[in-house]
């Protein structure tokens, strides 16, 4: 790779570095804030909680009658999840690919937030669990490119995974050849 796109690369990763210790700071912060103002905070936030009638009373009809088809992703989902999990479970030891945390990307936090009725609170479990598995499917399926086929598109690739920038350019199959044992074994980041 050409030492510009090395040094961008490396920023980046800085920058990401820098962004976590501040989202930590923060939390940090956060937690004893919450601690400090725990009563007031509560009250406070039920001012803004929308009752259950209430709610029921405000939705549209056709947003109710969506909800099933919303609802149905659990089984795709929860597919996705029991199949990743698995297929993690006795392909990446063979591999020595190291395993995907599953908790680092399944978090159920919103449950705690006080101005959420009953529904709302289940609409918040249900969109982390979709988004934390599909985050949790996108590493996984990551480890495995990086693995099997680390090598650029031709065309720019939207949004790639956090490792696709170290794959090897497309049509560069000496350093592929060169390279692919130790890209195979370099999981540094990986937890």
């Amino acid at each position: 790779m050409n030492k510009n796109v090395d040094d961008l690369l490396a920023r980046i990763h800085a920058l990401q570095d820098e962004l976590e210790e501040e989202y930590r700071r923060r939390r940090d912060e956060w937690t004893q804030k919450k601690v400090e103002l725990a009563e007031e905070f509560l009250r406070q936030q039920r001012r803004y909680k929308t009752g259950l009638f209430r709610f029921l009373l405000r939705t549209r009809l056709l947003v109710a009658l969506t909800a099933p088809i919303i609802y149905a992703g659990w089984i795709p989902f929860l597919l996705m999840d029991l199949f990743v999990t698995l297929y993690q479970s006795v392909c990446f030891p063979i591999y020595r690919i190291p395993k995907v945390r599953r908790s680092d990307y399944l978090v159920f936090d919103r449950e705690d937030l006080p101005y959420l009725n009953l529904i709302e609170k289940f609409n918040c479990f249900y969109c982390s669990y979709g988004n934390g598995v599909a985050a949790y499917t996108r590493e996984v399926a990551a480890r495995t490119e990086q693995y099997w086929c680390p090598i650029k598109h031709a065309r720019r690739v939207k949004a790639a995974h956090d490792r696709y920038p170290d794959f090897f350019d497309y049509g560069d199959g000496e350093a592929f050849r060169q390279g692919l044992n130790r890209l195979r074994r370099q999981y540094d980041d990986a937890s």
